[in-house]
């Protein structure tokens, strides 16, 4: 039973961190420095560090900052594609890191892809909202993006699988959403493109 805990808690982890991995990091470390959480297990207790911490929550700021310039959001989501999977899958052995060793190989392969799939779907998000160029939409996604990755860090220990159950739901739920707001969009720009009616 603690196995299965501790795999469904590097799942959420390393699917926050897809999301967000700075905002991840920093209010894991925070949350555990001031006793919001029970201590961190396995490798995770490294990101207690003032030193992680304090450069975790500047990036997060930074992302933040960039995340409302619509050519900036899409550049930088586009850039962490090679940083936010890899860093997902090293947080989930972290997380497992004392545990059996095929455990710990489960929750780095799992880690790893659940990263990369919440981060494609949020880059897919992304590009669609930036197709709007008022900031607002991308300053809301970006504020409830922080709101669901502090919820998810700080639940998931006392609730492991409840919270890996809604974690997945959310996903699936913005994979529709993601579909269809390209499919209107596509649709969008095939009706411009048809030549108008003679009169």
């Amino acid at each position: 039973m603690i196995a299965a805990d501790r795999l469904a808690q590097a799942a959420v982890i390393s699917y926050a961190a897809g999301l967000n991995l700075y905002a991840t990091v920093g209010i894991l470390g925070l949350s555990s420095r001031y006793g919001v959480i029970g201590p961190l297990p396995g490798a995770l207790d490294g990101v207690t560090s003032w030193w992680v911490i304090g450069t975790a929550l500047c990036l997060a700021l930074l992302e933040f900052v960039a995340s409302l310039v619509p050519v900036v959001a899409s550049a930088w989501d586009t850039v962490h594609s090679f940083i936010r999977p890899p860093a997902g899958a090293a947080l989930a052995i972290a997380t497992a890191w004392h545990a059996d060793p095929s455990l710990i190989l489960v929750a780095g392969l799992l880690g790893g892809g659940l990263a990369l799939t919440t981060h494609a779907t949020k880059l897919g998000l992304r590009y669609a909202v930036d197709a709007s160029p008022e900031p607002i939409s991308n300053g809301i996604l970006s504020t409830g993006e922080l709101g669901f990755v502090a919820m998810l860090v700080t639940i998931v220990w006392q609730h492991p699988y409840a919270t890996l159950i809604l974690s997945l739901a959310v996903l699936g739920g913005l994979l529709l959403l993601v579909r269809l707001i390209w499919r209107t969009i596509r649709q969008a720009l095939r009706g411009g493109q048809r030549p108008p009616r003679p009169s």
